[in-house]
């Protein structure tokens, strides 16, 4: 990585600097993503954390994950991660088929998949999630089962599985509309999907939210603060950030980000969050959540009209099944759960 020791220098520089974003100096956890968080070395990772312990108090039990490829885990790799103070590991792996991890430019092996989360497990990572990917081209049903079989084999504490969809400006959209590969149907994906809930049920995994399963006790707290609206602080270039009232976003240029450091003139956009964005980002993150949409925190947090306008769309939703009332919570049900982004859509303020 090209300006690795600099670029390292100026995120510990922003976690410092804008340590005011956030109301709390107490962290429950610390989350390393976006690129390839895995090429930072054991003295980067830990100078980056040290930084982080010396501006705010890092609870005792805190959750520090690390997103990696398995290509990047090798022995000496997750001994010098261990090390450094990472304790849950997010592996990459996407699929069990050759096939299917050559369409979507995977650079790794199912060997090196299956390697990379045994070898994190004899070195006492007990905290390991993979994820999965349905809805690829040509990707039968019996093979989806035996995806799903490995990774339980492997015996991980959490599964992510996400649909596959089709970014613009890149080689897989450009053939799909070449007619080179063609999606799969609407129904096809929606069987995928109803299968992996069913075998990660039978074998002790939660559904949480609607594409995170998790065995008892492995919630990411990470993933969870964004469905809970909890406050969380982003550093270094792409970083986003929330506090409740605004939205803000660092520049993804490398050479950007390290000048405005330099200069302390940091190059970022923000959004301040309007009484009708907040009320949305929050019915479409808690809904899809297994705890849902509480209608106390609505009265507490909005101007009454949002609960009434809540209260009002949402009853159609509960007649037709699709949404489950208790008490003051709402949540999908296993029919609502394939009608998710719509439902929410429905329920948003738009006025």
């Amino acid at each position: 990585m090209k300006n690795k020791n600099e670029l390292v220098d100026c995120i510990c520089k922003e976690i410092a600097t804008r340590k005011e974003y956030l109301d709390t100096d107490k962290l429950e956890t610390i989350y390393f993503g976006g690129g390839t968080p895995s090429l930072l070395s054991k003295e980067e990772l830990k100078l980056i954390l040290n930084t982080i312990k010396t501006e705010y108090t890092v609870i005792s039990e805190a959750e520090i994950t690390l997103e990696c490829n398995p290509d990047d885990l090798n022995k000496e790799k997750l001994k010098e991660l261990k090390s450094a103070g990472i304790n849950r590991l997010s592996i990459g792996i996407q699929s069990f088929i050759g096939r299917d991890l050559l369409f979507m430019n995977r650079s790794h092996t199912i060997k090196q998949a299956v390697d990379s989360v045994k070898t994190a497990q004899e070195l006492e990572f007990d905290n390991i999630t993979i994820d999965l990917i349905y809805g690829i081209p040509n990707l039968s049903e019996s093979e989806w089962k035996r995806n799903i079989k490995k990774a339980l084999d492997l015996n991980v504490t959490h599964i992510s599985a996400y649909c596959l969809t089709s970014e613009e400006r890149t080689a897989m959209h450009h053939d799909i509309a070449k007619g080179k590969y063609e999606l799969p149907s609407e129904d096809i994906t929606t069987e995928q999907f109803n299968i992996l809930i069913e075998m990660l049920a039978e074998n002790g995994f939660e559904q949480y939210e609607i594409s995170n399963f998790s065995k008892k006790g492995h919630v990411s707290k990470h993933n969870s603060s964004y469905w809970k609206q909890k406050h969380f602080l982003g550093v270094g270039p792409s970083a986003h950030s929330f506090n409740g009232k605004t939205r803000h976003w660092n520049v993804s240029n490398n050479a950007r980000y390290i000048k405005g450091a330099k200069e302390n003139n940091w190059v970022a956009e923000e959004e301040i969050l309007d009484e009708k964005t907040r009320y949305n980002e929050y019915i479409m993150t808690s809904l899809r959540t297994s705890w849902g949409v509480d209608s106390r925190y609505l009265k507490s947090n909005f101007n009454s009209s949002f609960l009434a306008h809540f209260t009002k769309e949402s009853k159609r939703f509960i007649l037709d099944n699709s949404l489950i009332q208790n008490g003051s919570n709402f949540t999908l049900s296993q029919k609502g759960k394939l009608l998710a982004d719509r439902i929410s859509s429905e329920l948003f303020w738009v006025k």
